[in-house]
């Protein structure tokens, strides 16, 4: 239909007919199409036209010749001009509102796990002061502890001396051995090391790790941090039955706790 332009007013009846309006726009649409005769007119026009336009939209420049000239009904160059460039501009508006709305639920699948382990690792925050840890956060595991709960092959020791005890949970892995250490009774503030000593005598460091000043698995503590165990993966070259024993040793050389494999 050529002439003047439609009254800004009327100008979402090409959107409608493509069926791009959400809900409460297409709700409005309607009612104002009961009473307007020359909106009536234009969607008769428009009818059946939704894939047309649909591909006009989705090709570069202004569209093809072969595409409109296919059609029975054809709109007026400028409505057609319009409603290429209304489809278009919609299409893209709702891509970057999907786009916003996958990137914020990404944002949360990878923040969520991440604060959880931040909380309930053994180490983490004061948990005198701010906010308090829900119960369901105080009882999550870390993925450290729920592997060593999954890992039936265990070994004990405590150290008679240090009265530090450990517990190494320990996997058969097509690279070699995977472990998990549990220590209890164990002070800090120090850096220590989980090593792997060889049948052959050859020594592997599997993980090291940073002991704050309150200390992990401190049966009289009076913070829940800080009589909850500490648990860290680690992995060796050496498969399980290479291994003669491990150690649990300081930075500067003081040896812990051992632990036969």
């Amino acid at each position: 239909m050529e002439g003047s332009p439609a009254p800004n007013e009327h100008e979402t009846v090409g959107a409608y007919a493509l069926g791009i309006l959400d809900d409460a726009e297409a709700t409005a649409f309607e009612a104002h199409l009961a009473t307007c005769e020359w909106c009536a007119q234009q969607l008769d026009e428009l009818a059946g036209m939704e894939p047309m336009m649909a591909a006009l939209a989705d090709l570069p420049g202004t569209g093809t010749p072969a595409i409109a000239e296919s059609l029975t009904a054809r709109p007026g160059p400028r409505l057609s001009e319009k409603l290429v460039d209304e489809v278009a501009e919609r299409r893209a508006s709702k891509r970057r509102r999907n786009f916003y709305l996958v990137g914020t639920a990404a944002a949360l699948i990878i923040g969520g796990p991440f604060a959880a382990v931040a909380t309930t690792g053994g180490g983490g925050g004061d948990d005198t002061g701010g906010g308090r840890r829900t119960e369901s956060s105080q009882q999550a595991a870390s993925p450290a502890e729920s592997a060593f709960a999954a890992m039936p092959d265990r070994v004990t020791a405590t150290d008679p001396a240090t009265r530090v005890s450990a517990t190494v949970a320990l996997e058969k892995k097509a690279w070699g051995t995977e472990t998990v250490l549990e220590l209890k009774n164990l002070k800090g503030p120090q850096k220590c090391s989980l090593i792997a000593v060889g049948k052959n005598g050859e020594r592997e460091t599997l993980t090291s790790w940073t002991v704050p000043d309150w200390g992990y698995g401190i049966p009289d503590a009076t913070t829940d941090k800080a009589k909850k165990p500490l648990y860290v993966h680690g992995g060796a070259a050496f498969e399980p039955n290479q291994i003669a024993h491990f150690e649990v040793m300081t930075f500067d050389g003081k040896r812990l706790v051992e632990v036969d494999a």
